[in-house]
C-alpha cells in the first residue's frame, strides 16, 4: 500500500490516505505522480507521497505535521515551544535528555524531570 498526505498552502498536513499500489502502476512500475494525480482527482487538493517506514521524506506524515518542500521532508509538530528544529529536521530540547533513567520534559521549568515507574 502507498500513503499520501494532503497538504495546504503552508505545507501543513491535513489528511493522510492509503492508496492501493495498483493505482500507481505504469507498465508494471509504481509512479508517484500517478498516485498524486489519483488522490487529487478523487479528493482534490495537493498531495505528496509519504512512507510508512520513513524511507521517503524522512518520516511518515501525520495530520498537523509540516511538509518542507525545500528539504523534501515531513517534519513532526513542534513538541514544546522551547524546542528548536536542528539541521536534520528533528526537534531538540534546550538541554539534552539524561542518558540513564526515564525522563519527561517540563516546559514550565525548561528541564527534564525523572519519571518514577
Amino acid at each position: 500500500m502507498a500513503h499520501f498526505a494532503k497538504i495546504d498552502g503552508t505545507g501543513t498536513v491535513l489528511q493522510v490516505t492509503v492508496v492501493h499500489n495498483n493505482e500507481l502502476l505504469v507498465d508494471s512500475v509504481e509512479v508517484e505522480q500517478v498516485g498524486v494525480d489519483f488522490c487529487h482527482n478523487l479528493l482534490g487538493g495537493t498531495w505528496i507521497q509519504t512512507s510508512y517506514n520513513g524511507n521517503t521524506r524522512k518520516q511518515y506524515a501525520s495530520v498537523g505535521s509540516k511538509y518542507d518542500s525545500t528539504a523534501n521532508v515531513f517534519i513532526s509538530p513542534q513538541p514544546y515551544p522551547s524546542w528548536n528544529l536542528d539541521g536534520a529536521h528533528d526537534w531538540q530540547p534546550p538541554t539534552p535528555m539524561p542518558l540513564e533513567g526515564v525522563w519527561g520534559w517540563d516546559e514550565a521549568t525548561l528541564a527534564w524531570v525523572e519519571v518514577v515507574l
